[in-house]
């Protein structure tokens, strides 16, 4: 069994506590996140006032599933979620998706970010008056560091690879203290840890919160979306629905972890990891290089409960930007229209990103795989929205043209209806043992992990659930902090 630190270091809490004072922070608890209705009143009517992304310490509280879909001045309300229908996705299933977009950042990430950093502010072990706050991503989960930082008054460091969308780094310009590019683009995940290693030894007060090692990541997501998608799953199934489990890239692996929860609230329901076809690491130990932005590879995660995991499925990076562009160009809506998929699903789908395109394709592989039928619910997230790609598209336009009904035709044959049960392989015993292996190549290697520590992680039935037990505790940890504040 493992858990986060929540060891108080008393004089940096005390300065953390005096900076929020002087900030005028307010911390959420994990509590308010799943449960907006838990928000104090006085909270709730100040938003009002605060666009979504704005700098505004307030904006913590929109760290949640459950904001109102707008830029301004939103309240809260149910989950933000969709269902994708039959004549879009080819699949008797319904395929449902949680909405990434109405975060704060465009983007669920800032909600891991918060997960590893608020347990280490309100304990004292990271001191925002002295450190830097680090954060090492591929896109998403700097900018939510980034964010976060700027929410709390603390200096932020982000690294992401030199090759992602130049949205990303147009934004962290303005949020983040400094921006640090690493070579290559979203396969370059090895790359970023060196710049970290590089950093430590630069004799700079800084913590490096590494989402692909920090257990705050997984308990957000296992604790904050699990639930979010047990709520969905409950208003949507009616008398005949069957949840039969929820896709999701691997990543950081702490998306992913929501399917742990699920899967206590569904016994027998299934956790299906994906990957880029163009560089299957789980899938056969393989690397190389991709297009899907946001989801990190060359390596398994530390946080990754390989021993959960029911099935692994490769997309191919060529379905996920053709997909693009037939979700958002014009002629690409009118061809999906004329084939049956309702308005309302069209107008909608810009809330897809390239990584929730990705997700998409996988619980659709898996629906197909399993001869899954119309009562069968497969649970997916769309991560961020093509907010976040429109030079992607630019870009692509660029350089191919004008989309046509022709390319509309053949991308959503091929892509859409055409997937197929390929480069999918559902894990025996054995098989998640090998994925669980692959993190000694990174982990004890490389990145400083022992032996002994992921041979426990194997071994001990009960690893994982020492962290999915914290989050009342770090509760009551930011309760106290937020009383000694003393902003009501």
């Amino acid at each position: 069994m493992t858990t986060i630190d929540l060891t108080i270091h008393k004089d940096r809490r005390a300065r953390a506590i005096q900076r929020a004072r002087e900030q005028k922070i307010v911390i959420p608890t994990f509590a308010q996140m799943k449960d907006p209705a838990k928000i104090p009143a006085k909270v709730k009517e100040s938003l009002k006032d605060v666009g979504l992304w704005d700098v505004d310490p307030r904006n913590l509280f929109r760290i949640t599933w459950k904001n109102e879909p707008k830029s301004h001045g939103g309240g809260f309300g149910g989950v933000n979620w969709l269902e994708l229908p039959p004549s879009l996705t080819g699949v008797k299933a319904r395929i449902i998706v949680l909405v990434g977009k109405w975060f704060p950042t465009g983007a669920h990430k800032v909600g891991a970010a918060f997960g590893c950093l608020v347990p280490r502010l309100v304990t004292g072990q990271f001191d925002p008056t002295t450190q830097k706050a680090v954060w090492p991503s591929t896109g998403n989960y700097c900018r939510g560091g980034a964010y976060d930082s700027a929410l709390l008054a603390c200096t932020s460091i982000a690294i992401l690879p030199e090759g992602m969308s130049k949205e990303r780094f147009e934004w962290l310009e303005k949020i983040a203290g400094e921006t640090i590019k690493t070579p290559g683009s979203e396969s370059n995940v090895k790359e970023i840890f060196d710049k970290c290693w590089e950093l430590r030894k630069s004799g700079q007060d800084l913590m490096i919160f590494n989402q692909f090692e920090e257990f705050g990541n997984y308990l957000w997501h296992y604790e904050i979306t699990g639930h979010a998608m047990e709520e969905v799953v409950k208003q949507a199934a009616g008398p005949k629905g069957v949840y039969r489990g929820m896709a999701s890239a691997t990543g950081s692996a702490g998306t992913i972890a929501s399917g742990d929860y699920m899967k206590q609230v569904f016994p027998g329901s299934l956790i299906v990891a994906s990957e880029a076809l163009q560089c299957p690491t789980l899938l056969e130990n393989g690397f190389g290089a991709h297009r899907i932005e946001g989801i990190g590879d060359k390596h398994v995660p530390w946080i990754h409960n390989s021993k959960n995991t029911d099935m692994v499925v490769a997309i191919d990076d060529q379905a996920v930007v053709n997909i693009s562009r037939l979700f958002n160009e014009p002629a690409g809506r009118k061809y999906l229209a004329a084939k049956g998929v309702p308005e309302a699903v069209v107008a909608q789908l810009d809330l897809l990103g390239f990584s929730g395109i990705s997700n998409v394709l996988s619980a659709i592989k898996a629906a197909k795989y399993y001869e899954m039928d119309e009562n069968d619910i497969m649970v997916t997230v769309l991560t961020d929205s093509m907010e976040l790609y429109q030079s992607r598209l630019k870009e692509m336009h660029a350089e191919l043209g004008e989309y046509s009904e022709t390319d509309a035709a053949a991308d959503f044959a091929r892509y859409l209806h055409g997937q197929s049960t390929d480069n999918l392989l559902e894990l025996r015993y054995e098989d998640r043992r090998r994925v669980h292996n692959l993190k000694y190549f990174t982990w004890v290697e490389q990145q400083g992990k022992t032996y002994a520590e992921i041979q426990s992680m194997w071994n001990e039935r009960d690893y994982f659930t020492g962290v999915q037990k914290q989050a009342a505790e770090i509760d009551e940890l930011i309760v106290e902090f937020n009383k000694e504040v003393g902003l009501g």
